[in-house]
């Protein structure tokens, strides 16, 4: 089905310049940045946790401790990479000229 222009939905408009914690009303990217991290490393404990019970043989299930594993090392992948990022437009800021 081919609908006109007037059916779509508005796009939002843009925050307005007053100092809000976020446009949503939600959590700043500070405090989501936080519990990412808090997040991260909740999952590198869990697998570490996890992997040694399997090497004690408390666990047998071999692929609930490759899965917590997996899922732990993607999470830090991301961490660093928005890390990367955050640093790069902090020197990118740095550099113009004022």
């Amino acid at each position: 089905m081919i609908y006109g222009i007037d059916r779509l939905t508005p796009i939002p408009p843009i925050a307005s310049g007053k100092n809000e914690s976020s446009p949503t009303g939600g959590a700043s990217f500070g405090d989501t940045l936080s519990q990412f991290i808090g997040d991260v490393n909740k999952m590198q404990v869990e697998a570490g946790e996890k992997t040694q019970l399997f090497a004690t043989g408390q666990i047998q299930d071999v692929h609930e401790v490759m899965s917590a594993v997996e899922e732990a090392s993607i999470s830090m992948a991301l961490l660093l990479e928005i890390r990367k990022k955050a640093l790069e437009g902090y020197q990118e800021l740095m550099r113009t000229p004022v």
